[in-house]
């Protein structure tokens, strides 16, 4: 690992995943192949072996997906790095992978399996970096991403910012009652109104975040019995100032703040103070450049009919 903070520090992230993950791997190759396979029909079945090479720097990230998918497809595959490793470094485009199995089931999962991969290594890389940019300007600690994921992908991008060291935050809605500025206009603006049906609800065993656009919203946040507040679309000087007082009047044991609000590389720095104890960002996974990755089928002879295999395969 490059980087051994958060769930990586303590285990395989792999072993987090429920156990219905595997049947949304069945639906990505129903949806890439809901028919005939007219180019798995033109190859065959003749038993090939193809190279999975990074070409362009970033951290592994979804090998289990990328696993599932080829073991759907009776293929398997041989890893030289361990996810969580950096690749692309030394060299342009590094053998990370190996994939064996029927030359027209490796072709059947190239591109669900590329793009699962490419995406949530983007995710982990972008994850680390941010990570890894708060600690050298001082912050201690967490970094934590956002529900604003993708429909149908959000387990493979929360997973990615695992990898890199990150917090994914709530898994959904069930997870954490979050009450955003709708919930409490739709409660006739009332905070402590909205915190009391939350906490009638969910119980003692989920907690209840408040939305704050002030100072003063984050105070009766707090005296209604939230357990965090998020202090939303605030300066980095006014979050300073805002976090420390609350600390100040309310003790640094009884509730959480969160800063959140179009934090990116490029500003979040001015946020780090010790008074926040999560700052949150979509950054971290929306819009993220992807990892580089190709898969190239090794010939089975040279010059052979149709160039099976020759040069890299260009599945779209």
């Amino acid at each position: 690992m490059p980087f051994t903070e958060g769930a990586p520090a303590h285990g395989n992230p792999a072993h987090l995943l429920p156990p219905s993950w595997k049947k949304t791997v069945t639906t990505w190759l129903e949806e890439d192949t809901p028919s005939f396979d007219y180019g798995g029909f033109v190859v065959g079945d003749d038993p090939a072996e193809a190279r999975l090479l990074a070409k362009s720097q970033g951290i592994v990230a979804g090998v289990p997906f990328f696993n599932e998918i080829f073991r759907q497809l009776d293929c398997t595959v041989q890893w030289h790095v361990a996810e969580g490793d950096e690749v692309g470094v030394a060299e342009k485009k590094q053998h990370v992978a190996t994939v064996r199995g029927p030359v027209r089931c490796l072709l059947l999962g190239e591109r669900v399996a590329l793009n699962t991969l490419a995406r949530c290594s983007g995710i982990a890389t972008k994850s680390h970096f941010l990570l890894s940019m708060l600690r050298k300007a001082g912050y201690k600690n967490t970094l934590a991403g956002t529900r604003k994921t993708t429909p149908g992908f959000r387990l493979v991008e929360k997973y990615g910012m695992l990898v890199g060291g990150c917090d994914p935050h709530r898994q959904d809605l069930s997870a954490m009652t979050m009450l955003k500025d709708n919930h409490i206009w739709a409660c006739g603006g009332s905070i402590p109104t909205a915190v009391a049906a939350a906490k009638a609800s969910a119980g003692f065993a989920v907690k209840v975040e408040v939305e704050c656009q002030t100072e003063k919203e984050a105070d009766t946040a707090i005296r209604a019995g939230a357990d965090v507040v998020m202090l939303d679309n605030f300066t980095g000087d006014g979050v300073k100032v805002a976090s420390r007082n609350l600390k100040e009047r309310w003790g640094r044991q009884n509730f959480l703040i969160e800063v959140s609000g179009g934090l990116t590389e490029e500003n979040v720095s001015s946020y780090v103070c010790d008074d926040i104890d999560i700052i949150s960002s979509s950054s971290i996974h929306q819009g993220v450049k992807h990892v580089d990755f190709s898969l190239k089928v090794i010939p089975r002879t040279k010059g052979s009919n149709g160039k099976l295999g020759d040069g890299e395969s260009k599945a779209v």
